[in-house]
């Protein structure tokens, strides 16, 4: 029993000075229900709408306030025009937008049906049937706060319309996000055992004494990888158009591009992976650590970012998949161009380049 006990302390003391063991005892589970407490929530609140006011009297601002003071909504954009609406969708900085008509008020005062038109933005139509529902909700909150009496019909008729998705179809949703999934976890789980794998049969170092500079052995392992991954990205956008009947609305040749550009930033971050771990084994754990579950719940794939704490939607920024997938909603279902997604896109260079950066200075001090 002594040497028992004696077995017991030594292997605690053995996993309390592993610092990767007490990670995943620990780190792990913390961060586990963090994300699940504070991300996993069908709640909207702070959601981007956009007004336009062509009455412009005080019923028409009264309700306006009445909808910001919900919480639900945050007012990005008062718009002049119509045309001002698909822009503001297409830019992606609003979820909702409300159009009051001209002689709102006059219709309202003399009983008459007074219109109000609430166009949604479905490309996330779970988000924005809410949105529709709680807008709905409080303008007859306010007419039965003006008109305590009032039967219906109710003198406001609230009319909504769903944008670029009438049908609500789940596959305008998924396909771009499960795309991106797919495209960075496999991208840079096959690459972030490249190096490792080499470390570990020892081969690195002959490749590193070989007439190849260290970046042309970077992009050597990573082009394979490159062409593969991109034939991949072809046939899940293949299968999301003719099979799942996702609408192509934007430029073929600018989706492709984009999506180059994704796999080429996974490959970096499995490279970067790669580059600073040991083992195989610590580098595909790291890759599906690093990438699944902030993908999941901090790219806006299935919960809405605008319903996050501040401090999650501070690490949303940091997300790969985030881009990407507004990227690709924004050809494929709203047609927008570089106009509306050169900052997105930029972004993903921009990561890119630092990872790949980081991970030719990773190999250079191991080697040194």
């Amino acid at each position: 029993m002594n040497r028992f006990i004696a077995f017991v302390k030594k292997e605690f003391f053995h996993i309390l000075r592993d610092r990767r063991t007490l990670l995943i005892l620990f780190g792990l589970p913390l961060v586990q229900v963090l994300l699940f407490g504070f991300a996993l929530t069908n709640e909207i609140k702070n959601a981007g709408i956009a007004v336009l006011d062509n009455d412009k009297s005080p019923h028409t601002q009264q309700i306006t306030n009445k909808l910001l003071a919900s919480g639900y909504f945050q007012l990005r954009e008062n718009l002049r025009s119509n045309s001002d609406i698909e822009r503001a969708f297409r830019k992606g900085t609003i979820k909702l937008a409300v159009v009051f008509p001209a002689g709102f008020t006059e219709n309202y005062e003399h009983g008459r049906s007074a219109q109000i038109q609430l166009l949604a933005d479905a490309t996330e139509q779970n988000t924005a049937i809410s949105l529709t529902n709680y807008a709905t909700a409080i303008i007859r909150d306010y007419t039965a706060e003006r008109n305590p009496d009032a039967r219906p019909p109710l003198t406001i008729d609230v009319r909504s319309r769903m944008v670029f998705n009438p049908e609500l179809k789940g596959a305008f949703v998924f396909v771009p996000g499960v795309m991106a999934m797919v495209l960075l976890l496999v991208s840079a789980l096959m690459t972030s055992v490249t190096i490792a794998r080499e470390r570990e049969t020892g081969t690195l170092e002959v490749l590193m004494v070989s007439p190849l500079s260290q970046g042309q052995i970077l992009l050597g392992k990573v082009v394979p990888y490159l062409l593969l991954s991109f034939l991949n990205g072809c046939i899940i956008i293949a299968l999301g158009v003719f099979v799942l009947k996702v609408p192509l609305n934007g430029s073929l040749l600018l989706l492709l591009a984009e999506t180059l550009l994704f796999i080429f930033l996974a490959l970096s971050i499995g490279i970067f992976i790669s580059s600073i771990v040991d083992t195989q084994l610590v580098a595909m754990f790291a890759s599906l650590m690093a990438m699944l579950l902030p993908t999941i719940f901090l790219s806006g794939f299935i919960f809405p970012i605008e319903s996050m704490p501040k401090p999650l939607q501070i690490v949303s920024n940091l997300i790969p998949a985030k881009y990407f997938i507004n990227i690709v909603k924004g050809i494929m279902i709203k047609g927008a161009g570089l106009r509306y997604l050169w900052q997105p896109t930029l972004v993903l260079i921009g990561m890119s380049i630092l990872f790949m950066g980081l991970s030719l200075r990773n190999l250079k001090t191991r080697l040194s």
